[in-house]
């Protein structure tokens, strides 16, 4: 769970990028699952781009795999009106950008991969402190028992050897 200040902490870098590269028509920062973290994405539905970028990230890091380039960075889809960026943020996140057809793709890249940086900072600086107030909920083992065995008999065990 993501405090409230850390996730004013991204909204701020949603708007500074956003304020850095004009052409851009939002930004929404999302968990690998699927979930919507925080989003400047006025006219779309933050929840419903989130999970197509879940989809559309699972099918990038397979190709990315399946191809030998392993470890996935970044995904750019180009429409007839725009651009839709994904760059990997942190271990769990990704943030994605949405950009008009005359930005800069140079640029577009250039700020994504800072700001997704930056957000991956503060996602996973804020998992790492919530897993560390979380309770430890491991058991305990069970206690080790011993059995005993039945004392060996020698005159009732012959070898083949034995004549």
């Amino acid at each position: 769970m993501v405090s409230a200040q850390d996730l004013d902490a991204v909204m701020d870098e949603l708007r500074r990028l956003r304020t850095r590269v004009p052409q851009l028509t939002g930004a929404l920062a999302a968990g690998v699952d699927g979930l919507a973290v925080a989003h400047d994405t006025p006219g779309v539905d933050p929840e419903g781009l989130a999970a197509l970028t879940a989809a559309a990230l699972g099918v990038a890091v397979r190709m990315a795999d399946a191809t030998g380039n392993a470890g996935f960075r970044e995904l750019l889809v180009r429409g007839e009106n725009g651009y839709v960026a994904t760059y990997a943020a942190g271990r769990t996140a990704v943030l994605t950008l949405l950009a008009q057809d005359r930005v800069n793709v140079g640029r577009l890249h250039l700020e994504g991969r800072r700001s997704a940086a930056r957000v991956g900072e503060l996602l996973d600086a804020a998992e790492a402190a919530a897993a560390a107030t979380r309770p430890t909920t491991k058991a305990a083992p069970a206690p080790r028992t011993r059995t005993t065995r039945a004392p060996r008999t020698t005159t009732e065990a012959r070898t083949a050897t034995d004549s």
